[in-house]
């Protein structure tokens, strides 16, 4: 019995982490298992650290009573599937790396996100316009990274709690590159990485300017100008003030 009880937690520890969070009842029908099992599971697991539960986030108006928990992977639960797939991973995107080139890893890194794009559109569909952020947000909870909008001075920011390609993002920071050209062209907007899980920071955290911000952001050929002049200043005032003691 034991040895069941294992297969099937390891069946619903890789659901979740290739679906994202789910409920106990997708659970059992996904997996062909009764609600009731699933459930003692699912108890077994979040006592474990395994898995956590968390209040499901509804889209549109919410109906009577509570919204169904879903369960998600913590780090601890993650870090099972981390070895095998990180090092198959990162051994392709060598090779990729040897025989193609730094360009090559690149493009595969923006083919692998490119589906983010799909996901959004059919996610953003049930959004009220210009809630984009949280569209965006929302469709990055379903691939598992268990994301959220944060209000921020001249803006939003948008975080990842959680980065299932974390380990391999260490190695070829183009994966998180290509990811925030997307988030760019799905909010129409520049927006600036500020941290990642990558890099040791606790959170993915992506500054989305307002529109008002992204409307009167400085042309970059003018930031170049105020740079060069104040670098100028700095070292006219350094030779006033050498000759001024000598």
């Amino acid at each position: 019995m034991t040895r069941i009880h294992e297969s099937t937690r390891d069946r619903v520890a890789k659901l979740i982490l290739e679906c994202g969070p789910q409920t106990a009842a997708a659970l059992a029908e996904r997996l062909d298992v009764t609600p009731a099992a699933i459930r003692r599971h699912l108890d077994a697991m979040v006592a474990e650290g395994v898995v956590e539960g968390r209040e499901q986030r509804l889209r549109g108006p919410r109906g009577r009573g509570r919204p169904a928990k879903v369960f998600a992977l913590t780090d601890a639960g993650r870090s099972a599937f981390y070895q095998a797939y990180d090092d198959l991973a990162v051994s392709a995107l060598r090779y990729i790396r040897e025989t193609g080139g730094e360009d090559a890893v690149g493009a595969f890194a923006r083919r692998l996100v490119s589906r983010l794009e799909e996901r959004y559109r059919a996610v953003a569909a049930s959004f009220p316009a210009g809630a984009g952020t949280s569209a965006l947000a929302e469709a990055l909870t379903e691939d598992g990274y268990a994301a959220s909008v944060e209000p921020s001075r001249l803006g939003e920011q948008l975080c990842q709690h959680h980065c299932p390609v974390a380990h391999v993002a260490e190695q070829f920071p183009q994966l998180c590159e290509a990811e925030t050209e997307v988030f760019s062209r799905l909010l129409g907007r520049h927006v600036q990485r500020l941290a990642t899980i990558a890099h040791g920071d606790g959170v993915c955290t992506t500054h989305v300017p307002g529109p008002e911000a992204a409307a009167t952001r400085p042309d970059p050929s003018e930031a170049s100008t105020v740079t060069t002049s104040t670098s100028t200043d700095t070292t006219t005032r350094a030779d006033r003030t050498a000759r001024t003691s000598s």
